[in-house]
């Protein structure tokens, strides 16, 4: 048995087409089957926000594995032991929130990579990752198909962001415009012409060294900016908004 390619990992690295991406936050396999099979390049499954443990992560990684999709995670923080197991169950890229360091970023990177190269416990006869040692090389294959992206939202982020972005093994920087807008004095308001210079500005600095660039907007005009600006990865909305707004809308048809 062969192990699965990262294809977003691909997609960056070649920087040929933009990944466009949705949220997951739901936190059920159903849903996150539908989604699936709509056409996105790449779903984000929250743990950060959205109420998602370990088995409901292993769930959504099953049900989205027969489709032409790439599975993200977002961890509620980059600890070690539970990289370890998101990584076992199958993930191949994380979405760490609240990177605020390149120190933070190294241990990150060595987290996610088996010895000499990082730190990440050996399991292979339990873990999905492997299909329990079918495949019989990914010790030796694992390291170079997981993908690093860090979250970048709070001032002292922003501040080192050139230093977290040269850390060799960060494959892309992702932009938390809601966290960043509030650690700037702009609570609720990413849209604020501020905010949006600086999140701007963070685009173009993130690009200045070679790495992909990513964010997470519902607002149509605004995706299209950031895609405009040169994010290699950008979120276009979320599960949870999509169905409040279309369950809303068709309330209103019929009762006013």
């Amino acid at each position: 048995m062969d192990l699965t390619p990262n294809t977003f990992k691909s997609a960056l690295q070649s920087g040929e087409r933009a990944q466009i991406g949705l949220w997951l936050g739901l936190a059920n396999a159903i849903t996150a089957e539908i989604c699936a099979g709509a056409g996105f390049d790449w779903l984000l499954i929250d743990a950060e926000h959205a109420p998602n443990d370990l088995r409901s992560i292993l769930a959504q990684l099953q049900a989205v594995a027969p489709y032409p999709v790439h599975p993200i995670v977002r961890p509620v923080s980059g600890d070690v032991q539970l990289i370890k197991q998101l990584l076992d169950i199958g993930a191949q890229t994380l979405l760490v929130p609240m990177v605020e360091s390149a120190e933070q970023a190294k241990l990150l990177v060595s987290a996610m990579r088996y010895p000499p190269q990082g730190i990440r416990g050996v399991g292979t006869s339990l873990a999905r990752a492997s299909r329990w040692n079918r495949v019989s090389n990914y010790l030796q294959l694992a390291n170079a198909e997981m993908c690093l992206l860090v979250q970048v939202e709070t001032r002292l982020g922003l501040d080192n962001l050139e230093a977290i972005a040269a850390v060799d093994g960060v494959d892309g920087v992702f932009i938390g415009p809601s966290d960043l807008s509030a650690a700037l004095g702009h609570l609720g308001n990413p849209a604020h012409p501020d905010m949006q210079k600086t999140i701007e500005e963070a685009i173009r600095r993130i690009r200045a060294t070679g790495r992909a660039a990513g964010i997470l907007t519902g607002d149509e005009a605004q995706a299209r900016r950031y895609l405009a600006l040169g994010c290699k990865f950008v979120a276009v909305g979320s599960d949870g908004a999509l169905l409040m707004r279309a369950t809303q809308d068709l309330a209103r048809k019929f009762n006013g």
